[in-house]
């Protein structure tokens, strides 16, 4: 598995319009993504996103260049699948791991 970091950090928030305020804030930074399902941020090399249906937890999405051979080199090493590879507009690749300890890892693979 190739893979050129830590790229993007999604995180679940219950009031997308309160977070939008602090995150904006803390960045420094308009939206580069505004949408009543998804508000994401770029800044210092780093996607932030805010996700109004997300999980429990903040996610970071490991980017790589092939999703499909780094989610399956996941699974052989033991981690269990929590989502399939998924296109999530324009061609960009997500998918979601767990580990043995519950953390939830994300993999990303660019459009």
């Amino acid at each position: 598995m190739t893979t050129s970091g830590i790229g993007t950090i999604v995180i679940p928030v219950s009031d997308l319009t309160a977070a939008k305020a602090v995150y904006g804030a803390l960045l420094g930074v308009a939206p580069d993504v505004d949408q009543p399902y998804y508000v994401g941020y770029t800044a210092g090399g780093q996607h932030i996103g805010l996700d109004p249906n997300g999980s429990t937890g903040p996610v970071m999405y490991w980017h790589v260049t092939d999703i499909r051979t780094a989610l399956q080199g996941l699974l052989a090493a033991g981690a269990e699948q929590v989502q399939e590879v998924k296109d999530v507009g324009d061609g960009k690749l997500i998918a979601t791991v767990r580990d043995k300890d519950g953390t939830v890892l994300g993999l990303l693979q660019p459009a």
